[in-house]
């Protein structure tokens, strides 16, 4: 189920939030019942047939967790440990990555092993890097014994289960316990509404429009002139961010609806001024997640700084592999240990740079690698970026100026009988230039929830945003890392 919906706006949400805190008066546990049975139905709404894969793995893991805790031996925890990450490291290769290496073993050794062409369940990354944390510390002696049931909910939560952020169990585990949180709390309430009508305007109106230039400029990437193809890759770089941290925003937003509170994943990223800054910045989370269960245990930063800058490359290179089965992903995650190393190996010489001039070498740099990051092959990324540097700017493609003329827009003009002069062309440079400003000198949504006090204006604005977005669902589209 889409947050940008009809069913999930008008109907879902509502449902959830009443029979939450309604079924909390009878009985906590009754409550918590109630989301996680919400929680399946709406992991369930995609696909029913994924159901069954996220409720064997609940089972399985919480299962594991129950055996390493009454391990005796550490040898035995041990042995349960390896089961347990070989079993969810195996599934989430099976369906993610199976096609991937059986494509490139046939092109290598001219061999016919069998595709299976598996359609990848939703939000299995997520989930299955969640428990994956889980069941680590529980080795480690770090997880208290939950029930069953705060278990499956705090991978079933329904606000982040398909794209994050990926929370650990101690960060939410404790809230659904708390029994001050079992009460409608109007603050929250107010807060929630304004970040989730936020998230979903960078979804809607932002990320969405961006995205039609975008999936124009790449399905017909031989007729792309210099200019096209700067504009290609700059929208792609507000759609990414728009689209992503939208969903991180309306998933906080739903989360404090039911006094949950989710941790930050995205922080103003493309005011970074290197690309170390860049990924304390974008996608926290998945950050935390690689620097707690992947480059420490390697090694860190522990012993020298060759074996530091090996495990930092290895995690670019993971990290990379994690966003999808193609090579494209590998490469933009190869790019990002190489270019962050040079950053580290000459980080005197950066910081003698001007703050501008950083910010811009950062901000191109990302650009450009996400071209890799949208691209469906090395070669179709290659001719993009062959087109920039063939410095032919002629004028902007009709199509690409197109994509901004929204329906809002057209309703506006026949209302009031007028045509504006240039009108998709002011449009677009609007849209431009207001992403820009936005990105880079706004207050980012946890900076306006952290300080938002509730006002008839700020009640106006939320309200029209959604009711703006909500008129805006016929074209309604997945988010972009649900394909992760």
């Amino acid at each position: 189920m889409l947050f940008n919906s009809y069913i999930f706006i008008l109907f879902f949400l509502p449902l959830a939030f009443l029979g939450y805190f309604s079924l909390n008066k009878i009985s906590r546990e009754w409550g918590k019942i109630w989301l996680l049975g919400m929680s399946l139905w709406f992991y369930a709404f995609f696909n029913v047939y994924y159901l069954p894969i996220i409720i064997f793995s609940i089972c399985f893991n919480y299962s594991a967790n129950k055996l390493i805790i009454s391990a005796s031996k550490n040898a035995n925890k041990s042995i349960w440990l390896i089961i347990a990450l070989t079993v969810n490291i195996g599934i989430l290769f099976y369906y993610k990555y199976y096609d991937f290496f059986i494509e490139n073993i046939n092109s290598v050794l001219k061999t016919s092993f069998v595709t299976h062409h598996l359609i990848l369940p939703l939000g299995i990354s997520f989930f299955t890097f969640q428990q994956l944390s889980y069941i680590i510390d529980s080795y480690r002696g770090e997880v208290p014994d939950y029930n069953f049931l705060d278990y499956a909910l705090f991978v079933t939560y329904f606000p982040q289960l398909i794209a994050g952020p990926i929370v650990t169990h101690n960060e939410i585990v404790p809230q659904f316990a708390d029994a001050s949180k079992k009460r409608v709390n109007y603050e929250n309430l107010s807060i929630g509404i304004m970040t989730f009508s936020f998230g979903l305007a960078k979804k809607v109106l932002l990320a969405d429009t961006f995205g039609n230039a975008v999936n124009w400029g790449y399905g017909n990437i031989l007729a792309l002139n210099s200019t096209d193809a700067l504009l290609i890759m700059l929208f792609y770089t507000f759609q990414l961010y728009f689209d992503f941290s939208g969903y991180c925003d309306m998933a906080t937003g739903i989360g404090l609806m039911f006094n949950i509170s989710l941790p930050m994943n995205f922080n103003s990223p493309y005011r970074a001024l290197t690309i170390i800054d860049f990924w304390k910045r974008w996608h926290m989370t998945l950050t935390r997640f690689f620097t707690r269960y992947v480059y420490i245990p390697l090694g860190g930063s522990r012993r020298g700084s060759a074996l530091t800058y090996i495990n930092i490359f290895i995690v670019f290179i993971v990290s990379g592999l994690w966003h999808g089965a193609n090579w494209t992903f590998i490469l933009w995650g190869t790019i990002h240990g190489v270019f962050s190393l040079i950053t580290r190996t000459f980080q005197k010489t950066f910081n003698n740079l001007h703050p501008a001039l950083n910010w811009l070498i950062t901000f191109v740099f990302v650009n450009m690698t996400w071209i890799y990051f949208r691209a469906d092959s090395i070669e179709q990324a290659n001719q993009i970026i062959k087109s920039i540097f063939y410095f032919n700017f002629d004028s902007i493609n009709d199509s690409i100026i197109e994509s901004f003329r929204l329906p809002e827009f057209r309703a506006i003009n026949k209302l009031f009988n007028v045509e504006v002069l240039w009108g998709p062309m002011i449009y677009m440079l609007f849209f431009v230039l207001f992403s820009l400003w936005a990105v880079s000198f706004t207050k980012n949504t946890y900076e306006r929830a952290a300080k938002f006090s509730p006002t008839i204006i700020s009640s106006c604005v939320s309200t029209i945003l959604i009711v703006w977005c909500v008129l805006s669902f016929s074209e309604v589209s997945t988010f972009l890392y649900f394909n992760f």
